[in-house]
């Protein structure tokens, strides 16, 4: 039975165990209210260049990964159980690399640009599955040639196996550090063409009344489309508060917001921050607050 594996990996920074795409997040409004939630290493690793010697030739590809020594080929290095000894055992160079498990057992391939780093962090959130590492050196890599070193090393173990790492298939989140997921930006209507059965001043009152904090923003969280809004957004966000925003800016989903809101709180810009229910204000005096540690105290009550 053939197995089919999407060869398609994102380049793995030193910070972060991820090497393989997340899906996209599409949570599910639940509110109650009527609203709608739209050192270099001690031990020598090969160094191989996997450059082809021209770009516009894309079929010498091939040929240039065949260079790459074989996974099967590749030294297996232990990894030592205390991390300050990590980063002078493996390379702080870019490459492919291959973790196996206590009995041996391939569990991952990724790519990095800090190989030492990478395992660093692999050992330190599954040291039972980290124990021992194949690596490959790539010099002055690129995407093009560090995403061929990948596939040669996946389709390998394939063809050898017939399985995916366990680590590499799809679904898999033991390798991944998951982003942390945004809340969706509330709606409060179901559509502009849609006749409401309670006044837009009564959404507002309810909506802000009913949740701790609630930011008035122009654009959405994710992108923010002004610089007040922005620093709004990473006051809140720095504060780690659980907060609600919406886009004053959405014409299909929140027609008529932006008059309505001026008049219920009788301030005239955006944005515009309430908090347990009262009207803070915009981003001059968020920041001031922030500055002072204003803003943490109000935050805690």
């Amino acid at each position: 039975m053939a197995t089919t594996i999407n060869l398609s990996p994102p380049i793995h920074n030193a910070s972060s165990s991820s090497l393989r795409l997340l899906s996209s997040y599409s949570p599910q409004n639940t509110l109650t209210l009527s609203l709608y939630s739209h050192p270099k290493p001690s031990q020598t690793f090969p160094t191989i260049s996997l450059r082809p010697r021209t770009l516009t030739k894309p079929r010498f590809l091939n040929t240039v990964v065949s260079a790459l020594k074989k996974l099967s080929e590749a030294d297996s290095v232990g990894v030592p159980p205390e991390s300050d000894e990590i980063q002078g055992k493996f390379p702080a160079d870019s490459g492919v690399y291959a973790v196996y498990d206590e009995n041996g057992v391939l569990q991952f391939v990724g790519i990095s640009r800090n190989i030492a780093a990478s395992v660093l962090t692999h050992r330190k959130s599954v040291p039972e599955l980290c124990c021992s590492i194949k690596v490959g050196v790539v010099d002055e890599p690129d995407r093009t040639t560090l995403t061929q070193a990948w596939k040669s090393w996946m389709e390998e173990h394939i063809a050898s196996t017939g399985k995916v790492p366990p680590g590499n298939e799809s679904g898999n989140t033991t390798w991944v550090r998951q982003p942390p997921k945004k809340k969706p930006d509330l709606r409060l209507t179901p559509g502009r063409h849609v006749q409401l059965t309670v006044p837009l001043e009564e959404l507002i009152d309810q909506l802000v009344k009913e949740n701790k904090v609630v930011a008035f923003i122009k654009g959405s969280r994710s992108a923010p489309l002004c610089g007040f809004s922005q620093r709004v957004i990473g006051m809140l966000e720095g504060e780690g508060v659980d907060y609600e925003s919406v886009d004053v800016l959405d014409e299909e989903y929140n027609y008529g917001l932006r008059e309505t809101l001026k008049k219920y709180s009788n301030w005239p810009t955006f944005p515009q921050v309430f908090i347990n229910g009262e009207l803070v204000g915009g981003c001059d005096i968020l920041s001031s607050m922030y500055e002072k540690g204003e803003l943490t105290g109000l935050l805690k009550k």
